[in-house]
């Protein structure tokens, strides 16, 4: 008798910048657990796909290079001042990101599988998910956590929001709401909460 897959469910987790969303999405990885990064495809796609690199290059000039590599940081500031420059960089990036995020989803094995992605509901990923976790730490709280990183300063970080569908917006689409403006053992109960919800 061939042995039943598993029941596969993919989580999607999401909050705007400085919400904790990957220190949540981290609390759900077990063994059983596969979690899929959206940043981190990102951030190698920048430098380690040439079409990529070479449309991004031809889209945005030389000025974002730093030995050699596209430089995150000059890329961001170039995007997140303008919206039709960062409707350019995301018409690049998207399509291939969406492709592989898909690719990983259908090609996992593991019970459960966690996406870790700001942009879910602007990219239409929330149509390959089949529960969406939104955290949520209110905007003074993710301005104050993510000013803690040098690299953003309180410009940077209300740019990078406004890019973003508005927090209040994306918890309406929520399954569940994870309060993550606490400390960090009652952000482990909620998620605990709902690990057990799943398990149902």
């Amino acid at each position: 008798m061939q042995k039943q897959k598993p029941v596969k469910i993919v989580l999607g987790i999401t909050g705007n910048i400085g919400s904790g969303k990957s220190t949540v999405a981290r609390m759900f990885k077990t063994k059983d657990a596969f979690l899929i990064d959206a940043d981190l495809f990102a951030r190698r796609l920048l430098n380690k796909d040439r079409g990529i690199y070479q449309k991004i290059i031809k889209s945005f000039g030389r000025a974002i290079l730093e030995r050699n590599k596209i430089s995150r940081k000059r890329l961001a500031k170039v995007v997140f001042a303008d919206k039709a420059r960062l409707f350019r960089l995301n018409k690049i990036l998207h399509p291939v990101l969406i492709r592989e995020i898909k690719s990983r989803i259908r090609n996992c094995d593991k019970s459960l599988i966690i996406l870790d992605a700001a942009l879910i509901l602007e990219t239409g990923l929330e149509k390959v998910i089949d529960k969406l976790v939104v955290v949520n730490a209110g905007k003074s709280r993710s301005i104050e956590r993510k000013s803690k990183n040098k690299r953003f300063t309180r410009q940077d970080i209300l740019s990078r929001m406004k890019s973003q569908i508005p927090q209040s917006e994306k918890l309406r689409f929520a399954d569940f709401i994870i309060d993550n403006s606490g400390n960090i053992g009652k952000t482990r109960k909620q998620v605990s909460g709902i690990k057990r919800a799943l398990a149902r």
